[in-house]
């Protein structure tokens, strides 16, 4: 499952059969580089790797890009989020050319929010391909060193590609479809939305097994951590998100929401790591990075492992 040419830190981790353990760092709504330092520092040294998102939620923020150059200053490998949005496919590759460029190895596919949800309703979404699409394109720079209009590539880039999946998502079947379309195009690993609901999960897990997905692709089962009643009411309006009620009541009736939902993140945690076909974990603290090391230690991936940087 390893790709041609450099490999990151991401990638050795999970191709040497360790659990992988990342986490995510969201851009500030401002040019703050501080303010991503200081996010970064939060992670480093607990994290494989933290995904820099691309205008989460269709709100305008720092370019995933610019985050994630900061981030790894700061010791903090990078998973750079692109999606198909906001760009066509030439913005994309001069993006992602750019990334190369600064040392940013990781890129993770995606779609990208409706702009609907965000600060610019208004604003009209690109979408000039989609992210099967978007992963075929970027895996054949990386394999064949073409770009997506064919044209030869004077050097070829090397990525570490990732695609997303929804495991709640309807109609199942056709998210499968879609999920192996991905894979099939080129995505090394998979990080899927938020898992509340294990069951569920599993018998997912179970069809995606019945595929071979995972003997091509490393999936990292997503997890969020609340931090008050209202955080985990408002994930639960997500589209795709599926939270037991159990799990809503439990965050309402704790003295202590903060602790509560660290606890309920380490349960979901330590049930993934016994199914099969999960490489890793993704923690999604949004805005909360700082709680990030507590989880790390207290779900037992301390020490992470550490690799020889030359390729």
């Amino acid at each position: 499952m390893s790709s041609a040419g450099e490999s990151t830190n991401l990638q050795r981790v999970l191709e040497a059969g360790f659990f992988s353990f990342s986490a995510e760092i969201g851009p500030p709504m401002n040019g703050s580089a501080d303010h991503v330092r200081g996010k970064a520092r939060k992670l480093r040294g607990f994290v494989d790797a933290a995904n820099i998102t691309d205008n989460q939620t269709a709100i305008v923020r720092m370019s995933s890009i610019a985050a994630g150059y900061i981030a790894q200053s700061e010791g903090v490998e990078a998973v750079v989020q692109m999606t198909c949005r906001d760009r066509n496919r030439i913005a994309i590759q001069s993006d992602l050319l750019g990334a190369y460029a600064l040392g940013l190895r990781n890129v993770l596919a995606l779609s990208g929010d409706h702009q609907s949800f965000g600060n610019h309703p208004g604003s009209k979404n690109v979408y000039d391909i989609d992210s099967i699409q978007l992963v075929k394109g970027l895996n054949d720079m990386i394999e064949k060193g073409v770009f997506m209009g064919g044209q030869k590539m004077k050097e070829p880039v090397s990525f570490f590609l990732g695609a997303s999946a929804n495991p709640f998502a309807d109609p199942e079947e056709l998210q499968l479809i879609r999920l192996e379309k991905k894979i099939r195009a080129g995505a090394r690993f998979v990080q899927t939305q938020g898992i509340y609901d294990i069951d569920k999960f599993k018998a997912w897990m179970e069809k995606a097994r019945m595929r071979g997905l995972h003997e091509k692709a490393f999936f990292l089962a997503g997890i969020v951590v609340n931090r008050s009643a209202k955080s985990i009411e408002m994930t639960a309006l997500v589209p795709g998100m599926d939270i037991p009620e159990r799990l809503i009541q439990r965050m309402r009736d704790a003295e202590n929401k903060e602790d509560e939902g660290v606890s309920i993140a380490l349960e979901l945690i330590g049930e993934l790591r016994g199914i099969e076909g999960v490489a890793g974990v993704h923690v999604m603290a949004i805005g909360w990075e700082s709680v990030i090391p507590a989880i790390a230690e207290r779900a037992g991936f301390l020490p992470r492992p550490s690799f020889d940087r030359q390729t």
